[in-house]
């Protein structure tokens, strides 16, 4: 029997169910733990080093890539909490209300646990809840929106920064760590799905020969390993062990030029405010490019206040 097609020879009715069908698993998937690597457990290791002077560096980061009066007596949306670092660091600076979101609920477990004891009368919330499911419509929108190293694990980077972008609010900023494309990111990502489905023996392996490659770059380049590592905290307040682990296997993983940033954020409807990008060959990693976004008031509310600074009367 012929199967019956649509007008002007249009894909048949069933493909399109079919199609419906792929769509909403691939969309399913990405809201599942299990086709993530599982980084809450390397977070909430990671949190019991945290100390003051870790939260300092977190601080001073968030300052340098967002700016404090932007924070303080805002709200702040930390999406992909982790290990709650700086989430408590926006609090410190003076955040007024913020709301932590991870996938993972390790993260999320770690997360209220660093917020009940550095922040205990703070406003803040903490949900398990994935990028993708967060709706302006239910969780409202926020001045600054805050996703650093997190949505270019999701497995669908640009859907993701999209869903981001719907959270800020009218002249408020969007700020995000995306690691930068480099010749090696597809090598890169055949490793990473390696790693993180890997037993743990395999990954002990691996970042045993990562870490004697890296060894190596700082002795030709003559550094010390020692002071390298001992020194690593003031890189946001992170430790090199576990943005090791993090690095080999954060899967799945996406990359992205300054150039293409740039204009995705545009055609959404942003203006960059400052960025910070580290090119590199990529051959032992990249890190994050850090990006911060505003996404400028309507023209009638722009002229609103402009209107109301000089005594004139919009009509």
């Amino acid at each position: 029997m012929a199967k019956p097609r649509s007008a002007a020879g249009a894909t048949p009715r069933f493909a399109e169910t079919s199609a419906g069908r792929m769509q909403e698993t691939v969309t399913q998937n990405l809201l599942e733990l299990e086709t993530h690597f599982s980084f809450g457990e390397n977070w909430a290791q990671y949190a019991r080093k945290i100390d003051e002077r870790r939260i300092e560096e977190a601080e001073k980061s968030l300052v340098r890539l967002v700016g404090r009066e932007a924070i303080q007596g805002r709200t702040f949306l930390d999406i992909g909490c982790g290990s709650g670092l700086f989430s408590v660091a926006a609090l410190r600076l003076g955040c007024q209300r913020l709301l932590a979101v991870d996938l993972d609920p390790r993260c999320v477990e770690t997360t209220r646990g660093m917020l009940q004891f550095h922040a205990a009368r703070a406003r803040w919330e903490c949900r398990c809840v994935s990028v993708f499911e967060l709706d302006p419509a239910n969780v409202g929108t926020f001045d600054v929106v805050y996703s650093w190293g997190v949505l270019h694990h999701t497995g669908a980077m640009h859907k993701a920064i999209g869903v981001a972008s719907k959270l800020v609010a009218s002249g408020g900023l969007l700020a995000l760590g995306l690691y930068g494309k480099t010749p090696f990111c597809g090598l890169w990502r055949i490793e990473k799905r390696i790693y993180s489905r890997a037993a743990g023996w395999v990954q002990t392996a691996i970042r045993g020969a990562y870490l004697s490659l890296f060894r190596l770059r700082l002795a030709l380049k003559g550094e010390s390993f020692r002071k390298h590592r001992e020194n690593y905290y003031q890189q946001r307040g992170m430790d090199l062990y576990h943005d090791m682990h993090d690095w080999l296997g954060g899967y799945p993983y996406e990359s992205i030029s300054p150039r293409e940033a740039v204009r995705y954020l545009r055609e959404l409807g942003f203006e960059p405010v400052r960025s910070f990008v580290y090119p590199c060959i990529g051959l032992l990693g990249a890190g994050c490019d850090e990006y911060c976004f505003t996404k400028p008031l309507p023209k009638s509310s722009s002229a609103a206040l402009l209107a109301g600074a000089s005594g004139l009367k919009v009509v």
